[in-house]
Order: C-alpha cells, then structure tokens, then sequence
C-alpha cells in the first residue's frame, strides 16, 4: 500500500473514532464556556471537506437585511485584506508551503490540507483592486508586489508600506494613489518560518507602532521551547526608531488584530492547540495587554494544565484567561472591529472570519460571525453574518472565510474567500 492510500485509510480511521468519542452537543462559546474535559487523542483526529468552490451562481447565505456580492474574482488563495485610504483594495495572495513529511501523520495532514486547497504552490503576490465607478465590483487589477515570500499582513504609515513576509517584516517606499510598490524593500524584523505561517499586521491608532502576529511552530512545543523563541507571540515594532519587541506571549496562533476604539485595547483571535477534543479548548478572541502572557502550551482558558507538556507552574500561575470563547477548531483568523451603522441590524463589535476547522469529528466554523461589544467588551452571542461555505453533509467546501475588512465607503464588509477565490462584499439589503 503506498503512502496515499496509507493516508486516506488513516484519515477515515481516525473520523470513525472520533466518531464514537460523544461529540459535545454544544459549543464553548462566551465569557464563562462550558468546556468538555480533554481526551487526549491518541491518533490525531483529521476531518476536512473537499474544496468545491462556487459554480453556477451560488453564493454564501447572508443574514437577514443583507446581501452579497463578489467585489473581485479570479484570484489565487486570497487571505488576506488592506483597505487603503483612497479606497483601492489589497488582497495578499499566498498559500503554506509544505515540507517533506516525515510520519504516516504527516503524509495523512498533508494529503487532508491538499483537498481543501491550503497547501501548494503559493502566488506569494498582493494584488491591488480598483472599484473606480463605485458599483461595488472591482474592474482595475494590479500586480502591487510580488515574489514574496508567503505574504500576508500588511500596512501603512505616511508614505511606507510594511508587508508581514512569513521570514519577517518588510517595509517599502509608497506613493498614496500608485498601483504598484518600486524598489526591493528592507527587511526590519525576521521572524522564523514554518509552522503557524502568517504573520498579520496593525498599526496603532496613532501611527507610531505597528503589531505582528506570529503564531507556534508547533501544537504544544512538540520540538521543544528552544524552537519555540519569539514565536505565539504578537510584536511591536516601533516605526520611528525601528526596534521590536515581544508585546504578549502565550498565544498559540494569533492571527487577526483590530482595535476597539472606545478603550483603545487592542483585541486578537487565536487558534487553540489540537488534540483534546472537539471543544477543547476553544478558539478565543481577547483583549491583549502589554506583557500578558495567554497560557500556551502549558495551560489553556482558565489555566487548565496540558498534561502533555512539561509544566512551569510559576508560568501558569501568571496566565490570563481570555475574554471571550469562540468553540473549538473554529481556526478564527479573520477580525475587524465593526463601527455602529456599517450594516444595518448589527450594531458595534468584533467582526470574525472563521476558517473551519479539521480536528474535530463535526466541523465548525467556516462561517463569518459577528460579536456584539457594549462597554468595550463582549456584551452577547455570537451572530452569523455569511454562512453557506460547507456543504450539509460537511464534504464540500464551497469556501473558507479568512481575512476581513470594512469597505471604504463604512457601508459595507469585505472578505476573502480562499477556496473560492473571492472578494466578497456584504452590504444592506436595500
């Protein structure tokens, strides 16, 4: 039997017994979760559908008093979105590179992220996307920069443009209105590659710092903490004198940032370890604070020890608990803060692209959801804004929500679409 069909029986193997496992019958979802006891999985459970992609005119399913649109199509692995100030959109383009596996596990993870379209070949461009006649859909493309290597956040301050490479941080010469970068750029920061590959970014509301999101190299410290320097962590890079820093640590894979402006926290989504079950521990989203540390690998949520990591007790003893549980494997990546107004019937709160997720015997997530905020924190469940990315039998991938970002006009929700390749735009109905 070659290592492919090895494989495939592995991943059918491990979805009949995780099968068996009494799927918990609701979400750790909230301020105070209710998370399952964790079952350590022998063999790791590997769920994942088929990307599909749209055809025939079918779209995400949209909230009541919204609709969708495609703002820009025909792209290669969208993740990523940068509205800039005179409306033109970056889009990141880019896909994990997978290297040699070395286990069964391996061979088996790989052939899974395969069918779903999340590894290969990566276009390792951001393209620039014009709406130059206001209809809501892009007409103008451009090659903004390319030959990058797996890019992904970006930023700008005054006439600089960073770009978040999975090796580091690059910063480039910019010219507000131009559709394209000139010069190579320089590398300010270099982060380690592999693993939790992307590395988002975020200016502070004053300009004067830009945050990175770099997540694990591994589940839990699997190749020890050496490896894991500088790594689920978030950075801050000081733009004037061009120094970095760890901000907060712990953080198993922190990926989408956003700034709620009434307390001016800024707030992330993060990926929890494998493993455990299908919820636990949850994703979460939180607030960050200068020097936190959020737990990871030692411990999750309300520190709950991960006895399969060799402890430090006097860490765990400092660890935070998170403000807000998403349900486990959601892979929330995306998030924007959503001003009061911007879609009619939702107010002001965190806005959160949710991949979907793998290690789970019923998937979750492949959704756009969104959290009310009152007071700066949560203030109530979660409420779906797109749906319709998988398929009712869970086989089919129609799309996988990442990146978000309101539109321009502040009327309007931009989000990219990796399995299909899509912009989309949520408005109002009318």
């Amino acid at each position: 039997m070659d290592w492919m069909a090895r494989a495939t029986a592995l991943i059918g193997g491990t979805v009949a017994w995780a099968r068996r496992m009494n799927a918990p019958a609701r979400q750790a979802v909230g301020i105070s979760p209710e998370i399952p006891a964790a079952r350590t999985q022998g063999i790791m459970t590997l769920k994942m559908p088929v990307a599909e992609g749209w055809k025939g005119g079918h779209v995400p399913a949209c909230a009541p008093g919204l609709r969708v649109n495609a703002f820009a199509s025909g792209l290669d692995h969208p993740r990523w979105i940068e509205v800039l100030p005179n409306g033109d959109v970056l889009v990141a383009e880019s896909k994990e590179q997978a290297g040699p596996p070395k286990t069964l596990m391996d061979h088996a993870a790989q052939a899974t992220m395969r069918a779903v379209k999340a590894i290969g070949d990566s276009a390792n461009r951001v393209s620039l996307w014009r709406d130059a006649d206001g209809d809501g859909m892009a007409e103008i493309r451009e090659v903004f920069v390319e030959n990058e290597n797996q890019p992904f956040g970006m930023a700008v301050v005054g006439d600089r443009f960073y770009l978040g490479n999975t090796d580091g941080i690059k910063v480039f010469d910019h010219t507000p209105g131009e559709t394209a970068l000139r010069g190579p750029g320089r590398r300010l920061v270099e982060f380690k590659p592999h693993g939790h590959w992307t590395r988002s970014l975020i200016v502070s509301p004053d300009g004067a710092k830009i945050y990175a999101g770099v997540g694990s190299l591994s589940n839990i410290g699997d190749q020890g903490m050496e490896a894991e320097a500088g790594r689920a962590a978030i950075w801050e890079l000081d733009v004037r004198t061009e120094e970095a820093r760890v901000f907060a640590s712990g953080l198993r894979n922190p990926v989408g940032m956003a700034w709620e402006p009434g307390t001016g926290a800024l707030w992330t989504v993060v990926n929890e370890r494998d493993g455990l079950g299908d919820e636990t521990p949850p994703d979460y989203l939180t607030s960050v604070r200068d020097g936190g540390f959020y737990g990871w690998p030692y411990c999750y949520w309300d520190r709950v020890v991960d006895d399969r990591v060799p402890q430090d007790a006097a860490l765990v003893a400092t660890a935070l608990t998170p403000d807000y549980a998403l349900g486990g494997h959601t892979a929330s990546l995306g998030l924007c803060w959503l001003p009061e107004g911007t879609l009619p019937g939702f107010g002001e709160g965190m806005v959160i692209g949710q991949h979907g997720s793998w290690n789970r015997s019923k998937l979750s997530g492949y959704r756009v959801v969104f959290v009310p905020f009152a007071n700066g924190a949560p203030s109530g469940p979660p409420r779906d804004v797109l749906t319709g990315f998988l398929s009712e039998d869970e086989k089919l991938a129609y799309g996988r929500p990442v990146g978000v970002a309101v539109g321009a006009d502040r009327k309007s929700l931009l989000v990219a679409d990796d399995v299909g390749d899509v912009i989309w735009r949520v408005t109002g109905a009318a």
